[in-house]
């Protein structure tokens, strides 16, 4: 299977429960309300004629959290907006109490805990053991160079993976991280995770002048290693990022993707084939970016991981004083280029725009 037949079952049954009765208390439509405490502008359109409503109005629930404990790192990524975005408060970090908090209060079944680097945080191992206890499945988002240093810090747990990023091969990825050495750390760090039993996957950004077939290789490569499985997503330029030359128009992505469906068929890609037919330009999926809510050391982030508008003191805030009708293509120019999963897969999760064969090609992709 792609997943453990518990994370399968288990995000099934979340969505199917949430989909037909979602939580009330994040249903609150206040978005026609002034926060005078709010220094952002929301940059948006008015609903209008020719302008439909959301199809999950009313329906919004959380899939994956991001949380961030810091945005402190030990690289310097040509495409990350976190550690310029949120440079001034770079040394900052939550407390695990923070973190746990925003967990239950969340409530999602997934947690990414990212960052920043998340393993130069001190209390890492007890946030990924609370959060195992919690019954959350846990995608840990690194850079690699730390994992042979601090294994030992961990047990291997089905609901737990490690998420490596790697953009390419050796000398692609090293010069988009921009320090020589960083591949080969992240391969030891693979190898000796696997060796230890932990599952791992891939995270690969693809920016203008990424090369498919690399990518082909770099997936190749990795499978003597027993990887467990690949994420990949075209690359959106951060407001905090200023180099648009790295970034992907809708149309360069649609070029970009045309032969994913090839790797789909070679590779474990974790992406689902509906979230693939939408980097094709196959078909179209609405913005839910609700869906992959963020939480850092400024509080919940809105109205997505990509965009900062506002920082919400609770979770209800974000969901209940974020005007999401103003977001996604067509909306808000900010989000015209963006088809970035955390955004977007989870309309594909939810069956959003779906067709008859979906759910036939997500049980066969699921248990592949």
């Amino acid at each position: 299977m792609r997943f453990p037949l518990s994370m399968t079952a288990g995000l099934a049954g979340y969505i199917y429960r949430n989909k037909f009765r979602p939580p009330k208390q994040w249903q609150l439509d206040r978005s026609t309300q002034t926060d005078p405490a709010n220094p952002f502008k929301i940059i948006h359109t008015e609903m209008g004629r020719g302008r439909s409503a959301h199809p999950m109005i009313n329906k919004r629930f959380p899939i994956v959290l991001m949380l961030e404990p810091l945005h402190a790192c030990n690289l310097t990524c040509t495409g990350c907006g976190r550690i310029r975005e949120y440079e001034s408060t770079i040394n900052e970090m939550l407390s695990l109490e923070q973190c746990l908090h925003a967990i239950d209060e969340c409530g999602a079944p997934v947690v990414s805990i990212c960052g920043g680097e998340p393993m130069l945080y001190p209390k890492l191992p007890e946030l990924v053991e609370e959060t195992l206890g919690r019954g959350k499945h846990i995608y840990l988002c690194t850079n690699g160079m730390f994992i042979r240093k601090k294994l030992h810090d961990y047990r291997p747990d089905s609901k737990l993976f490690f998420n490596v990023h790697l953009d390419g091969m050796e000398k692609t990825h090293d010069l988009c991280v921009e320090r020589d050495g960083v591949f080969r750390e992240a391969i030891e760090g693979i190898k000796a995770a696997k060796a230890a039993g932990f599952k791992v996957c891939t995270n690969t950004t693809v920016f203008r002048e990424t090369d498919m077939n690399e990518i082909d290789e770099l997936f190749a490569y990795l499978k003597q290693f027993h990887v467990d499985g690949h994420m990949i997503s075209p690359g959106y330029g951060y407001s905090a990022v200023n180099d648009r030359e790295i970034f992907l128009t809708r149309e360069d992505i649609h070029e970009k993707f045309k032969g994913i469906s090839q790797l789909a068929e070679k590779y474990p890609l974790n992406s689902t084939p509906v979230y693939l037919d939408f980097l094709k330009g196959e078909r179209d999926l609405p913005c839910t970016a609700w869906g992959n809510p963020t939480y850092n050391t400024k509080g919940w982030k809105g109205p997505c991981y990509l965009i900062t508008d506002s920082h919400h003191d609770t979770f209800e805030g974000l969901m209940t004083r974020t005007d999401w009708e103003s977001y996604g293509a067509g909306n808000d120019p900010r989000c015209e280029h963006c088809m970035v999963h955390c955004g977007y897969e989870p309309s594909a999760a939810l069956g959003i725009n779906s067709k008859f064969s979906d759910g036939i090609r997500l049980l066969e992709w699921a248990l592949r």
